[in-house]
C-alpha cells in the first residue's frame, strides 16, 4: 500500500514544450530569392515582383521575424548582402520555390496532357541552325504547345534556366560547368573555313593543299566571341601549335561573320552547320575538321524541375537517342557523362 501512494505522489513528467507552427508564405521566400537576384536593390525588387518597395521590406522581415534569423546585411535601410544564416537559408528557399512551381506544373500536366508553353533558351547558332528541324517536327505533333524561343549567350542560356525562366536550354559552350544543370550530349560538330570564290585559300582547296594552321594564321580571321560556339577549341589549337593569329572582328552570330567575309574583311571560321552552299553562293567552305577538336551541342535541363510529358517529346525529336529514361536516369545522377554519344 505504502510503495503504491509513493508512486502516485511522484510528479508526472512534463510533456515537452510544443513548438509554434512555421507560418511562412510564399511571398515572402520569392522577396527573398529575388532581392539576392537583382543585387540586393529593392526598388529592382519590387519592380520584378510587382510590388511596392515597403511591400517587399515588410515581406523579408515578417520572415526574418518568424524564422528568428537576420537574413540581410543591413546599413541603415539598404540590404547590402546576406548574413552567414542567410546564405545557409536562401538555398531552402529556392528549393521551396522550385517545387511549388514543380507542383503547378504536375497539376498542369495532368489537367492538359497536351497543351500549354515549352520555352526554349538557346544560342543564336543553335536557334537558327539547329533547332529549325525539330521545331518544325514537334509543332505538327504538338500543335497546341506554344512554343517561345529566347537567344543569348551559353551563360544567359545557363542562368535563364536555373531562374525558371526557360524549360530547356540548348547550346556547345558552359552549360555542362553548372552543377545545378543536367546537360546532355546531343550531337557533335566542326567547323568550316569561310573564303569569297577567288581567295587563295579556295585556290588551296581547288588543287588539293591541306589547310594548315600556319596557312590560316597568315590572314586576318573572322570569327565567334570568347565563350560562344567553340571558340575555345579555335584558341587552343592555335596556342597548342604555337601560332599566334589575327582576329580583326568577332561575333556572336554566324551570319554576321558571314557578311564581314563577303566584304572581304577576313577568313570566317564558323560552325560547318551553319554555311548551306545554296544560301551562301558567294562562299567557299573549307572543312577545318582536321584543325579544331570536335565541339558537342549540349541540352540542358534544370536539375530537380519538372518536365510535362511533351516537353520529353520535344528533347526526343532534337536529340533521338535521349529518350525519355535517358533524361529521367541523368536526373538522378550528378552530370550526364554517363550519356556522351
Amino acid at each position: 500500500m505504502g510503495a503504491a501512494q509513493n508512486a502516485a505522489s511522484l510528479p508526472l513528467p512534463r510533456p515537452a514544450p510544443r513548438r509554434p507552427r512555421l507560418d511562412v508564405n510564399f511571398q515572402q521566400l520569392r522577396s527573398v530569392r529575388e532581392a539576392v537576384r537583382q543585387g540586393f536593390n529593392l526598388t529592382a525588387t519590387a519592380e520584378a515582383l510587382h510590388t511596392s518597395q515597403p511591400g517587399v521590406s515588410r515581406q523579408i522581415r515578417e520572415l526574418e521575424d518568424e524564422l528568428g534569423i537576420e537574413i540581410f546585411v543591413r546599413v541603415g535601410k539598404r540590404l547590402t548582402g546576406l548574413t552567414p544564416p542567410g546564405r545557409t537559408v536562401l538555398p531552402i528557399v529556392e528549393r521551396l520555390l522550385q517545387e511549388a512551381d514543380n507542383l503547378k506544373r504536375a497539376g498542369d500536366d495532368f489537367a492538359a496532357q497536351d497543351r500549354g508553353t515549352l520555352t526554349i533558351a538557346a544560342t543564336h547558332s543553335q536557334a537558327r541552325y539547329a533547332l529549325p528541324p525539330a521545331v518544325r517536327d514537334f509543332s505538327a505533333l504538338h500543335p497546341e504547345v506554344s512554343l517561345r524561343m529566347h537567344q543569348g549567350s551559353p551563360r544567359q542560356v545557363a542562368e535563364m534556366l536555373l531562374a525558371g525562366e526557360a524549360d530547356i536550354g540548348v547550346a556547345t559552350e558552359a552549360l555542362a560547368s553548372y552543377p545545378d544543370l543536367v546537360a546532355l550530349p546531343c550531337y557533335q560538330w566542326t567547323h568550316a573555313v569561310l573564303v569569297p570564290p577567288g581567295h587563295a585559300l579556295a585556290a588551296d582547296a581547288a588543287q588539293g593543299v591541306p589547310l594548315t594552321l600556319a596557312r590560316l594564321a597568315q590572314f586576318p580571321l573572322v570569327t565567334y566571341e570568347p565563350g560562344y560556339t567553340g571558340r575555345s577549341h579555335i584558341d587552343a589549337a592555335f596556342a597548342k601549335a604555337r601560332i599566334e593569329s589575327t582576329i580583326v572582328l568577332e561575333a556572336m552570330d554566324a551570319d554576321v561573320i558571314k557578311t564581314y567575309v563577303e566584304l572581304g574583311m577576313g577568313v570566317g571560321i564558323v560552325a560547318a552547320i551553319a554555311y548551306d552552299e545554296e544560301r551562301d553562293a558567294r562562299l567557299h567552305a573549307i572543312d577545318a575538321r582536321h584543325l579544331f577538336a570536335p565541339n558537342m551541342t549540349r541540352l540542358a535541363i534544370r536539375r530537380g524541375a519538372f518536365l510535362r510529358g511533351y516537353v520529353y517529346d520535344f528533347i526526343q525529336t532534337f536529340a533521338s537517342p535521349l529518350t525519355r529514361k535517358v533524361v529521367e536516369q541523368a536526373l538522378v545522377h550528378r552530370d550526364g557523362s554517363e550519356f556522351e554519344i
